[in-house]
């Protein structure tokens, strides 16, 4: 590996359109080269390789690769893969940006589901004035699964809006704000204070296929919204969705929320898309903004060149 490696390579796939991040990046990439795959005119000079779900077999073309940017809010689609180098380091995207579309997105479901808006879209559609039972927020209790950055501002906010807010991760997160729980011996507790259950975990070994009816029949039961109701942003894979149809079959869970799923596209066939009772987004809860995204990309390279160390390097072990 050569430390002369400084060009730039963006290759994005997965429906995403990589031609969106080559203005913004070659703006801010000074004197280094910037290529849009599959146009590599050096492949020896790419340093840095700004990726979503690139093609199999990229990697091994670039020999003086130096770092791996995962440009989605997730890294499980990358780290698990075949072709990863295993000694090229991969960095998350965390960014204010990003963060707020999170929480913007958690915050709007959390108050569609408190304030009964799918059951006012009904009563609209009839033409029908009808007024319905609204609870307090301090009545609602809601718990964030996942108390990374993500987790940690939206329960922030949600708990300055007045909702009787936890949290849950697989390591103690100490908080002034929020109270929280930790780890497998205090899951139980979490779930059983839990009114709307918002899940931002990573997906890994141990959290695939959580949500599904077990847990969901360990969340609340008489709380103000009739039955607790299911909010992920995580990724699809964490969910069961035959699971989830069954739970609002069974009024086990009275609602849900759903950006990510099992497949995605979602397909026309699930009977998520016909459930009243569901809302369904297109995995654009914290869909990534290359202008807003790629300063802070560039300030790691910077940062990276002149022997600093990088920041929101991804645990292969742990999977985030």
């Amino acid at each position: 590996m050569t430390s002369t490696a400084r060009a730039i390579l963006i290759a994005a796939g997965g429906g995403w359109n990589q031609d969106e991040w080559v203005t913004p990046v070659s703006a801010a990439a000074g004197d280094r080269p910037v290529y849009a795959w599959p146009d590599v005119a050096d492949p020896a000079s790419v340093g840095y390789a700004l990726v979503w779900k690139p093609p199999v077999g990229i990697f091994a073309g670039l020999p003086n690769l130096r770092i791996i940017f995962s440009l989605g809010a997730g890294v499980d689609a990358l780290i698990f893969r075949d072709d990863l180098p295993a000694n090229i380091p991969v960095v998350r995207i965390v960014d204010p940006d990003l963060t707020q579309r999170m929480t913007e997105w958690i915050v709007l479901q959390v108050l569609m589901h408190h304030r009964r808006q799918r059951a006012y879209d009904a009563l609209q559609a009839e033409r029908r004035w009808r007024p319905l039972r609204q609870s307090a927020a301090r009545e609602v209790r809601v718990g964030v699964m996942g108390l990374g950055v993500f987790g940690r501002d939206a329960a922030a906010v949600l708990a300055r809006l007045g909702f009787d807010v936890a949290g849950w991760g697989r390591s103690p997160a100490p908080s002034t704000v929020i109270r929280t729980y930790h780890g497998a011996a205090e899951l139980d507790a979490f779930l059983a204070r839990t009114d709307i259950l918002v899940c931002l975990l990573p997906l890994t070994s141990e959290t695939r296929g959580v949500l599904d009816l077990a847990l969901f029949r360990k969340l609340a039961r008489g709380g103000p919204l009739r039955a607790p109701v299911l909010i992920n942003a995580g990724r699809g894979g964490l969910q069961v969705e035959a699971d989830i149809i069954a739970a609002l079959d069974a009024g086990v869970l009275a609602g849900a929320s759903l950006d990510v799923f099992e497949t995605e596209p979602l397909p026309a066939t699930s009977p998520l898309w016909s459930r009243s009772d569901v809302i369904v987004t297109p995995h654009v809860a914290a869909a990534s903004a290359a202008a807003a995204l790629v300063p802070g990309i560039i300030r790691q390279i910077d940062a990276f060149e002149r022997g600093e160390p990088l920041q929101n390097v991804v645990d292969r072990q742990r999977g985030y």
